[in-house]
């Protein structure tokens, strides 16, 4: 046992291809294998599996009222430096639980899943690293994974790809609450929308959510807890970001990704996180990077624990899955559904608010709640309903929100014709000003 822990402790600053990286997760779950869980979710186009390490107190299968919570990273294959810090951040979670306290208590109250690489195949085939853009950005089929992913605005004409597909399922199959993909080439929290039209604010260059405070929140969690993105300096003077954040929109627009589609689709809030000005950089500077991301990357993970949660029973006690829940005033165009054990999970921030539970069919119930900042204790508010009327042979239907574009003011003002409807504004006002 001395041996294989020493072993799985053995992570050396430097690049893991895919061998390495295997036999690394192989090492830290035969070292810990009650606190972790190793599985693959599927294969890339060239048969590598994408790998998922889990861990927390129950981390074979989801608990009631254990949130859970995942890291994305090289879904850019040339993006390089999120897979690495990855590696370090499982390093730090085993070595640190029974020790720490706080990651003790993070472990325990946390189903955290850890993807170093969702895009093996662009790793491999980045022969040369460089800090600009290569080939290996894109999967063995030449596609773009992050821009891959059912849209929300427009329809996405691109082929799902099997790393994307096992993404999909991933997020179908999970409870997941909140979530970061990592990337590089800038030093910048990203947040949803990515995409947008005039309905979410696109005409003005922003593209807003219904939870855009929360996102903000979430952001700025990340920027500041970093050792300098919170600056907002950018990698060149041409590109700011204050405090360290930006809406995907107002940065530039991107059909087809994976941020959104969680929003949407998994009911799990996503952040991007852009880690490093250089692509691929030089391996003697991974450690600084850690070093860089590591208390970010941990208080992070803490905010899946704001807001409320709880269950949707019937009069026997019965978990009722596919009721609506969500708080009044923030309706999301997909409506946020309780899972097969009747669970939701709702980040918000701290405040008053009316949670609307709702089993189609039956009268909605309304209950007022007073939520404080429950991520140092490491559990959200606990709100549950329970519909008298409701017995367990009447279930709410399964539902599914369809794969096409949601947001249908897109089909009168296309963002992909923004500058052609501005153009055209602009002359009419000059003809106008002329006459």
């Amino acid at each position: 046992i001395l041996c294989l822990a020493s072993a799985a402790a053995a992570l050396d600053f430097k690049y893991h291809h895919t061998e390495e990286l295997e036999e690394y997760l192989r090492g830290v779950h035969a070292s810990y294998p009650s606190l972790t869980h190793l599985h693959s979710i599927g294969r890339s186009v060239e048969g590598r599996d994408l790998w998922v390490l889990v861990l927390g107190r129950f981390p074979t299968q989801h608990k009631i009222g254990i949130p859970e919570f995942k890291y994305v990273a090289n879904m850019h294959g040339d993006e390089t430096v999120g897979r690495e810090i990855l590696l370090h951040l499982i390093d730090f979670l085993v070595t640190s639980y029974g020790r720490d306290p706080v990651i003790t208590r993070l472990l325990n109250n946390t189903r955290i899943h850890i993807m170093p690489t969702m895009n093996p195949d662009g790793f491999e085939s980045t022969k040369v690293p460089d800090c600009y853009y290569t080939r290996g950005r894109y999967n063995r089929n030449g596609e773009d994974l992050n821009r891959n992913f059912p849209d929300a605005f427009e329809n996405n004409s691109a082929s799902i790809q099997p790393e994307t597909q096992a993404v999909m399922d991933w997020i179908k199959n999970e409870t997941f609450v909140l979530s970061a993909n990592l990337h590089g080439g800038a030093l910048v929290a990203s947040y949803t929308f990515d995409n947008g039209n005039p309905v979410t604010g696109s005409l003005k260059g922003y593209s807003r959510s219904p939870d855009d405070d929360v996102f903000i929140h979430l952001a700025k969690t990340y920027s500041s807890n970093h050792a300098s993105m919170y600056k907002g300096t950018g990698c060149d003077n041409r590109q700011t970001f204050p405090e360290g954040i930006t809406n995907g929109y107002s940065w530039y627009q991107l059909e087809g990704g994976m941020q959104d589609y969680n929003y949407v689709w998994g009911q799990c809030f996503e952040i991007t996180l852009e880690l490093s000005c250089c692509k691929y950089p030089p391996a003697d500077q991974l450690e600084k990077f850690w070093r860089d991301n590591k208390i970010a990357l941990i208080e992070y993970i803490k905010q899946v624990h704001l807001g409320v949660k709880g269950q949707v029973t019937d009069k026997n006690g019965n978990p009722i899955p596919n009721a609506i829940v969500e708080a009044k005033g923030r309706p999301h165009v997909c409506p946020y559904r309780t899972n097969e054990q009747g669970e939701y999970f709702l980040l918000l921030l701290p405040g008053t608010y009316v949670i609307n539970a709702t089993v189609p069919g039956f009268k909605s119930m309304l209950k007022t709640v007073e939520i404080p900042d429950n991520t140092g204790n490491f559990s959200a508010l606990k709100q549950d309903f329970s519909f008298p009327e409701v017995s367990d042979q009447i279930r709410s239907r399964v539902a599914s929100c369809p794969k096409t574009p949601l947001y249908q003011e897109l089909a009168r003002a296309s963002a992909a014709v923004k500058p052609t409807i501005h153009i055209l504004v602009l002359v009419t006002a000059m003809l106008a000003i002329f006459k």
